[in-house]
């Protein structure tokens, strides 16, 4: 599978560094990092191409031509659109279709960058063009089982956690990462459960909970209106549930 990134921001630049599995990228653990993740997987040569764009806050409020601002796409099979102007999102759908591009995912990691009316016009153009498209809040909240999307993320191994966990003599003696989180944070999360008493729920939820936020996450921390709650805390909730599942298998 091919993937094309469109970036405007830091939140971007971290998916691909964790996709393409940056030796020099996640430091949560320095000094301490044994390199836990690195040469296990590396997508750089799926990744035809990221394109950085202007942040939506240095560009006008509204573009009423946002053609210029997007360069000839190349060819792919599903792109990821982060932190980029409205109007230009909007504009997208077209320009994938004239690419060949069949899927569209936009993370929504700050409730200021897509709101839902927004969200709702772009789903809309894609559907008319036989685009298949998401729109996860947060991004580790991206769940599909079919389609191209769905083959995304089996593909990709990002989206929501998924973690098998081993237990020796009452204690993690072993987490496995089945599927990261996009922006890597997963597998920090990981490492830091090995060691923990399996049967005390409560001392797993801090670990999960001061590893998550140590990491760290950069989602919204102000209440989202769709979820009722900060986009932050649903992505923790996601590594949690992921960490209480595993354990209950």
């Amino acid at each position: 599978m091919k993937l094309l990134i469109l970036y405007g921001g830091s939140f971007g630049e971290r998916v691909i560094r964790n996709l393409v599995n940056d030796s020099e990228f996640c430091k949560s653990c320095d000094p301490l990092c044994t390199h836990c993740k690195y040469e296990r997987y590396c997508y750089a040569e799926n990744i035809i191409g990221t394109i950085k764009f202007p942040a939506p806050e240095t560009l006008p409020d509204f573009i009423d031509d946002p053609a210029p601002y997007i360069p000839t796409l190349p060819s792919a099979d599903i792109m990821i659109a982060t932190e980029i102007h409205p109007d230009i999102l909007m504009e997208l759908p077209t320009r994938l279709n004239d690419a060949g591009i069949k899927g569209l995912i936009v993370p929504i990691e700050q409730s200021k960058e897509v709101s839902s009316g927004l969200a709702k016009q772009v789903e809309e153009r894609c559907n008319n063009l036989k685009i298949e498209s998401a729109f996860p809040k947060p991004f580790c909240s991206l769940n599909r089982e079919k389609g191209l999307i769905g083959r995304f993320i089996s593909e990709f191994k990002i989206g929501t956690p998924i973690l098998n966990i081993s237990v020796t003599n009452k204690v993690i003696s072993a987490v496995t990462v089945k599927q990261s989180a996009p922006c890597g944070s997963t597998w920090f999360v990981a490492k830091k459960l090995v060691g923990a008493p399996a049967n005390s729920h409560e001392t797993i939820r801090e670990i999960v909970a001061e590893a998550h936020h140590s990491y760290p996450c950069t989602a919204d921390m102000t209440v989202d209106r769709e979820l009722k709650d900060t986009i932050l805390h649903v992505a923790g909730y996601l590594i949690r549930s992921a960490t209480m599942n595993a354990l209950s298998r």
